[in-house]
């Protein structure tokens, strides 16, 4: 059987600790009916805890939102797509030779060295 009070000191909630303590403190009776939904929020709090943490950790590490080739729209650019599928499987690298994105605004030069990268 799960300890509830720990759990709940562990998420600090206090003010709910010290309710339900005064609920089993009345009587089983009481505190059964409650019991499943109290370890039901306690689980959906823990679990949306932890997604929020693992969120908070990606935003403050400033990660590049993510991109791939799948998603780049090779119709509205003038990129040669047979260069960058080949560029995208990093054989430059073993060479040491550099890659330069020329082009204007929004040419999509960015989005394709952030998916080659990926």
């Amino acid at each position: 059987m799960r300890d509830l009070i720990a759990e709940l000191k562990s998420l600090r909630l206090y003010g709910i600790t010290d309710a339900w303590a005064d609920l089993t403190a009345q009587g089983e009776t009481t505190v059964q009916g409650s019991r499943w939904l109290l370890e039901h929020l306690l689980q959906a709090e823990d679990s949306d805890r932890h997604e929020r943490s693992i969120a908070y950790q990606l935003h403050a590490a400033k990660f590049p939102v993510h991109r791939d080739l799948a998603g780049f729209d090779f119709e509205q650019s003038k990129v040669d797509r047979e260069l960058i599928k080949d560029l995208a499987t990093l054989s430059f690298t073993e060479a040491a030779h550099n890659v330069v994105f020329i082009g204007g605004t929004g040419t999509g030069k960015s989005q394709v060295s952030i998916a080659i990268r990926g």
